[in-house]
């Protein structure tokens, strides 16, 4: 492992944070938030905070905002975001800046989130025209009726995000949602609205009309819950606990809401996979953005015949990954988010160790490289009595374990509460595809990390069990944030008869049409 202290400091311009926090809805005079860089631990910024009563305000300068957003073609929406597109790669440098201060992560690895609002903006400014073109429906009657079916924008609907990947998960659903038609209140985690205004900043440049889309900052309570209450639809990305809660204001407001929530994802290790491969797969989808993201691997299944020389290969290629905090590309892993993940992830390999897990690499804080850097770890014995068996660890720790066939590795892996992803490693993709089907999982990458289902925007990503429900990416992404409308016309006659001889007519007569319907094949 080759790590670099820094002693740099991470400071923004005071001129360019004024501008950012700007697009802040907030009182005239709100109190302010100091936030800490994960890559120092000192101020980065000071962050004005909302209130509910500037919820309340933003939600009804969006609804009077929707008649002109919604009545604006689908063409014209996704020339906008088009536009943003083009300004966002173009401003590559400064946005990867403001992740990486603001969450900690390596420069590669914050490009990641920069490729993720990129695709999924080009995919659905692409795809929205004619994913939401009215369909024509069969009446009642062939010929004489028909029902033309539509997809209507919610209304306002309200995006709360983490802080993990702030950039990726706040721009990507505010798009899909705005190219529904929809207007949008979106609430950033508190510590990381930075490189989310600058990419609102970017979408008002590009044409973004004034009250479409709202920015308000605070703690999940008040302000997240403020705006659970008031929307008309939610997507939430977090914990499974707020998750339960978001869940339950929603169904009691009647209103509909999508929940990314946590996942305890496994990796297998077939019999027949090319060990160098599955290592480099292993090594990128357990140690990626140190851990804190939600689809990366916790669990690692490894077939017994190919166990011990997998391990040998995985432990050299992990002591050599590069650990380190900097602005510039170089590092395979950077910082945790903070103090309390740090000491989520202490804890979880503390509990191990006393309980009988071996560690096998990693296991120490490193406050030489930064505050809250933690080793890559590896720990084999892992039970049912240790926290880090079922609980999301979401840090840079995965644990091992060995199983004699393909049934054992697809008992092991269902074996969670969470159902959001899972990994194959294998040289028989047949076989690897025969798998994927019996695994209780949303995703399933095969010979790539998540990053392959991450990646394919075209695909939709769902989730099972505490992992959530709702959709991301794919048709059903964008059309998750639709209502559908149905509309049935009649061009002549009457469905309706009177007396009893008219009725008995008319169901003889409409029984022959369904049996003729049948034999004509028709739907």
């Amino acid at each position: 492992m080759h790590a670099t202290a820094t002693e740099t400091d991470f400071v923004l311009p005071s001129s360019r944070v004024a501008a950012l926090t700007a697009l802040v809805v907030c009182a005239t005079h709100p109190e302010r938030r100091t936030v800490l860089s994960p890559l120092s631990g000192r101020p980065l910024a000071q962050i004005p905070q909302s209130s509910p009563a500037d919820v309340a305000g933003a939600v009804g300068t969006a609804r009077s905002a929707a008649r002109q957003w919604r009545e604006l073609s689908p063409r014209r929406r996704a020339a906008i975001v088009l536009a943003f597109h083009d300004r966002l790669l173009a401003g590559r440098d400064e946005i990867l800046d403001l992740i990486q201060l603001e969450t900690g992560k390596t420069r590669a690895d914050a490009f990641e989130e920069v490729a993720e609002v990129a695709n999924v903006a080009r995919y659905y400014a692409r795809t929205a025209s004619a994913l939401l073109e009215p369909r024509r429906r069969r009446g009642v009657l062939p010929v004489v009726g028909y029902a033309t079916q539509s997809r209507l924008p919610r209304g306002v609907v309200g995006v709360v995000t983490p802080w993990n990947y702030p950039f990726a998960l706040s721009l990507g659903e505010a798009i899909t949602a705005l190219l529904a038609g929809n207007v949008v209140l979106l609430r950033p985690d508190p510590r990381t609205a930075l490189c989310v205004l600058w990419g609102v900043q970017q979408l008002i440049t590009a044409g973004l009309p004034a009250g479409v889309l709202q920015v308000v900052v605070g703690d999940g309570d008040p302000i997240g819950a403020a705006v659970v209450r008031c929307v008309d639809f939610i997507s939430f990305t977090g914990s499974t606990r707020t998750g339960r809660a978001v869940a339950a204001v929603a169904a009691e407001r009647m209103v509909g809401c999508s929940l990314e929530l946590g996942g305890k994802n496994a990796l297998y290790v077939r019999a027949d996979a090319a060990l160098p491969l599955a290592v480099d797969i292993a090594r990128r989808s357990v140690f990626t953005a140190a851990g804190q993201l939600c689809t990366h691997t916790e669990r690692l299944i490894l077939h017994k015949d190919i166990a011990e020389e997998f391990l040998r290969l995985f432990l050299a290629a992990v002591a050599e990954l590069r650990v380190g905090v900097a602005l510039d590309y170089g590092y395979d892993m950077g910082s945790l988010f903070g103090p309390e993940q740090l000491q989520r992830v202490i804890g979880h390999v503390e509990d191990a160790r006393r309980r009988g897990a071996r560690v096998l690499t990693g296991g120490r804080h490193r406050p030489e490289i930064g505050p809250w850097v933690y080793e890559p770890t590896v720990l084999e014995n892992v039970s049912a009595a240790m926290d880090l068996r079922d609980a999301e660890t979401f840090g840079p720790v995965v644990s091992v374990y060995r199983v004699a066939d393909d049934d054992a590795a697809v008992r092991l892996i269902n074996d969670s509460d969470y159902g959001l992803h899972a990994t194959i490693v294998s040289g028989d993709r047949t076989a690897a595809r025969a798998l994927a089907p019996l695994l209780r999982t949303g995703t399933v990458s095969i010979n790539e990390s998540f990053a392959a289902s991450w990646g394919a925007v075209g695909a939709t990503m769902g989730a099972r069990g505490d992992s959530g429900t709702g959709y991301r990416h794919g048709p059903e992404g964008l059309l998750a944030y639709t209502v559908v409308q149905s509309v049935a016309e009649q061009r002549a006659g009457r469905l309706g008869v009177r007396g009893a001889d008219g009725q008995r007519r008319f169901a003889d007569w409409f029984s022959r049409a369904l049996v003729a319907a049948r034999r004509g094949g028709l739907h």
